[in-house]
């Protein structure tokens, strides 16, 4: 499960950075989910640390947790892990990966995109950043509201769920979320 998600990840972000400027929305489903291309400098939510010394601590400890993720996925299958633990620690070891190669190589291989400019692979000037310090592409946005009425007042008409993000943050939530709804079957030493 590892290769098709970091492809389809992969190809959906290289379609969008090359095809979208900046800010550019398309729907998706309508009235559910648009495209909506931007360029994530940090990590979730768009929080980041600052300066090159943030990005690189950050690119590294990605670096790390993807490590370790996979050394914890051998573990497991040696010890005769359930396939639906497998499965969900794959998904999550697939989205760290594809996010990681966003902020490792992007910045070299695309020129930077911007209001009104489309992004070109393998520019002549070497790309918009140095090696690990790229941006990750995000363009899935939601697009649902809740309704006037609703109970809470601060959240009437408000966005569900506001942020943009990619197959790599969907691979990495869902799973999380399965893993938690799963955690006594699929973890039952730990209580």
């Amino acid at each position: 499960m590892l290769v098709p998600v970091l492809v389809l990840d992969h190809l959906v972000k290289f379609w969008v950075k090359t095809s979208f400027t900046v800010g550019e929305r398309m729907s998706f489903v309508p009235g559910i989910l648009e495209l909506q291309f931007i360029e994530n400098e940090g990590m979730a939510f768009g929080w980041a640390l600052p300066g090159v010394a943030g990005k690189l601590l950050l690119t590294g400890f990605r670096l790390v947790a993807a490590v370790v993720i996979g050394f914890y996925i051998q573990r497991r299958i040696t010890e005769r892990a359930s396939k639906g633990v497998l499965y969900s620690l794959t998904f999550v070891w697939a989205g760290a990966l594809g996010n990681i190669i966003d902020s490792a190589v992007y910045g070299r291989i695309f020129s930077r995109s911007g209001w009104g400019t489309l992004a070109d692979v393998l520019p002549a000037d070497g790309g918009y950043a140095p090696w690990f310090q790229g941006n990750v592409v995000d363009m899935f946005h939601f697009i649902v509201t809740w309704p006037s009425w609703f109970p809470i007042e601060s959240l009437a008409g408000r966005e569900v769920f506001p942020p943009i993000w990619n197959l790599a943050d969907a691979a990495i939530s869902v799973s999380v979320i399965w893993m938690l709804l799963n955690q006594r079957s699929y973890f039952p030493s730990v209580r």
